[in-house]
């Protein structure tokens, strides 16, 4: 059993299909706190605070501690999550047609080991149908993703190219997780 800190149901649906135990209480890390534009920076820095207030308020003595965050970057743009649905068509119009990556930072606690892993995935998208991306936008279903993309959704027949784990871009690294498990 493991603690997951974080309000994602995406990383929930990681764990169950991978079969693994977890209780889910995820924190209230403010991200806006961040001021560097540096996407692996961010994406640590925003683990690492949520990491801090989880371990402060649940510790690792019962329950190890894993918590991870995700941003999106493509042309060299941090890409976090869309504030409305015009911000949120302006990343997907970036994107479109063009290479971007999901960088993932996870880190893992419990009595033996801490573990901080970076990782990324990176897709090289054909260019966006404009009818399915406005259905995309409208559903909604492109807030609160980094980057307002769905790899295992929108996105999907869009993909040319893919380098790296689909389970980095979906926001945790599970198969590099298993070892240490």
């Amino acid at each position: 059993m493991i603690r997951l800190g974080s309000n994602s149901p995406t990383r929930a649906l990681l764990l169950n299909k991978f079969n693994i135990d977890f209780i889910q209480n995820g924190g209230s890390f403010d991200e806006d706190s961040i001021i560097t534009k540096n996407p692996k920076s961010f994406c640590y820095e925003a683990t690492k605070g949520k990491f801090e207030e989880l371990y402060k308020k649940y510790g690792i003595e019962d329950i190890p501690l894993l918590v991870a965050d995700s941003v999106v970057t493509c042309n060299n743009i941090l890409l976090r999550k869309a504030k409305n649905l015009k911000d949120a068509r302006s990343m997907l119009e970036l994107q479109s047609g063009n290479k971007t990556s999901v960088i993932t930072c996870m880190i893992f606690k419990n009595k033996n080991i801490e573990l901080i892993d970076i990782s990324s995935t990176t897709y090289e998208f054909k260019k966006f149908n404009i009818e399915d991306m406005n259905k995309y936008i409208s559903s909604g279903e492109c807030m609160g993703k980094a980057g307002a993309i769905m790899v295992e959704g929108f996105c999907k027949p869009y993909i040319k190219k893919v380098r790296g784990y689909e389970s980095t871009a979906m926001g945790l690294s599970v198969e590099k997780l298993l070892p240490y498990l």
